[in-house]
């Protein structure tokens, strides 16, 4: 995220770059409140650890819709900007995953 704000500050608009901080920090803190969540559940699991974990995801999402809404009817970013922000996760995931596979030497190692 680091690079792309970098990259974004230097070549495009405030409004795209702003996009990205929003997009980025909302995904972030929603990834960390996923994770939060599962080592919650999976911690304490019972007969109730499915209906917490259901409601704490439809709370989540609520909020994250919200967040979003307001973002984008109050036209204060790009939507492109916002959008490359909110993949930050999802992009850092898979670039891992192809640095951690394209290390392995043999394919017993990969599977």
């Amino acid at each position: 995220m680091g690079i792309l704000l970098m990259l974004s500050g230097i070549f495009m608009p405030y409004k795209f770059t702003l996009g990205m901080v929003l997009g980025g920090f909302i995904s972030i803190v929603n990834f960390h409140w996923l994770e939060r969540d599962l080592r919650s559940v999976f911690g304490k699991l019972s007969e109730r650890s499915g209906s917490f974990l259901m409601i704490k995801y439809f709370l989540r999402f609520a909020v994250t819709g919200a967040a979003l809404y307001f973002i984008i009817t109050g036209n204060i970013v790009d939507i492109v900007g916002l959008l490359v922000g909110l993949s930050t996760v999802v992009i850092t995931m898979v670039v891992t995953a192809i640095a951690a596979f394209s290390k392995k030497n043999c394919v017993e190692e990969v599977s």
